[in-house]
């Protein structure tokens, strides 16, 4: 029997990026999804804006049963200015929160982002968030956010949240890994996990004779952002660097209109190690982190992680903060406190490059595939709520 009309209604004001890989792959697999978007452009606006622009373009259909969207949309503005909207189940995904995401100075922080996801979260039916850290950091910022209202202030709306949230992780596309470093060009979804050529975490790279002589390969795949402290990475690798000690280095990620100064001044510093340095094709990105040893993160905020993940599932293995997400995804071997432990760990596996290569990473990074969570997913978009 034919379906009369969607009835899973896709909202993403930020059509890029993380956003736009799930909202995609959410209507590739579920059937009967409607996907109404924006460019990912000037996310400020799209923030306080965006819910007008809906309330205008999502076509009225009585087909619908499940709005899903990501926070950056104000629900509560949507389901206001759209009564046939408001019915429908109503399920808001956490990619970040707007309460503990860094800003220079917290006086810069924009109250309304964060009021606005508070708000949604009210309205809402369900709440995922992408991670526990995710989860708790906001819950349990919410009480002192709201004492930035002058008086008349809110009370115990975490309470009134807490019995709506979920946690389900972020569903990642990780590519199809083979021994012999080949992959599909296209980096498309693998279906089974099972179709791997080699189990997620185990090493691509076979160790052989001389390979102890070969420098270690450090890999750092995240945007060039100062929330990602690219100055606490290139002082750690300015200590190696002062040591003699030897290394390779590639420094991966998008860059912004913005990319903090520490950036050439590193480049310059460091040319003789540098193997690769900028935003990369997806194909030739998997390439390297094929070919590095360990994959680095010095983040100040983290809600989940993608880029650690990927580069765990190609072989590399892992230094995160003891911070952030970093507890909830990776053993506590693979974590440091401070930026000493780090330059220290770093300095060992640099002179002994084959304790990384043939160390198998106590990750199963196939927990975070699409086939993995794609019930819950499926679950979550089905007219029934919880």
């Amino acid at each position: 029997m034919q379906s009369e009309g969607p009835r899973v209604l896709l909202v993403e004001p930020f059509y890029g990026g993380s956003h736009k890989q799930l909202v995609d792959l959410l209507q590739q697999n579920v059937p009967d999804c409607c996907l109404c978007s924006l460019p990912a452009k000037k996310w400020p606006w799209r923030a306080r804006t965006a819910a007008l622009h809906f309330s205008q373009s999502i076509p009225v259909c009585s087909s619908y049963r499940v709005l899903f969207s990501s926070s950056v949309l104000n629900l509560c503005e949507l389901v206001a200015l759209r009564p046939d909207l408001a019915r429908l189940k109503k399920v808001l995904y956490f990619h970040e929160n707007q309460l503990v995401y860094p800003v220079r100075k917290d006086q810069e922080r924009d109250f309304q982002y964060g009021y606005n996801q508070v708000l949604s979260c009210l309205v809402s039916d369900v709440v995922v968030f992408n991670s526990v850290f995710n989860m708790d950091s906001f819950l349990s910022s919410i009480s002192s956010f709201m004492k930035r209202i002058p008086d008349h202030r809110p009370r115990d709306l975490d309470l009134l949240i807490r019995p709506k949230c979920v946690v389900l992780y972020y569903p990642i596309q990780f590519p199809d890994v083979s021994r012999c470093g080949e992959f599909p060009s296209s980096g498309g979804q693998q279906d089974d996990p099972h179709e791997f050529s080699c189990e997620p975490g185990t090493d691509q790279r076979p160790v052989g004779e001389g390979d102890q002589r070969r420098p270690l390969h450090i890999v750092w795949p995240h945007r060039w952002e100062h929330d990602k402290n690219p100055e606490m990475f290139f002082s750690t690798l300015m200590k190696l660097k002062e040591k003699q000690v030897d290394f390779h280095l590639s420094v991966l990620g998008e860059t912004f209109t913005e990319v903090p100064e520490i950036f050439s001044e590193a480049r310059r510093q460091l040319d003789a190690h540098i193997q690769n340095w900028g935003y990369l094709s997806r194909d030739r990105y998997l390439q390297v982190l094929l070919q590095a040893d360990v994959v680095v993160s010095t983040a100040r905020h983290e809600f989940f992680g993608v880029a650690m993940l990927e580069a765990v599932h190609c072989g590399c293995y892992p230094l995160c903060p003891k911070a952030l997400v970093y507890p909830e995804l990776f053993p506590a071997e693979y974590l440091y406190s401070t930026p000493e432990q780090l330059c220290k760990r770093l300095q060992g596996l640099c002179r002994r490059p084959d304790d990384a290569r043939r160390h198998v990473v106590q990750v199963d990074t196939s927990s975070f595939s699409w086939m993995s969570l794609k019930e819950r997913f499926v679950s979550l978009l089905s007219a029934e709520c919880p």
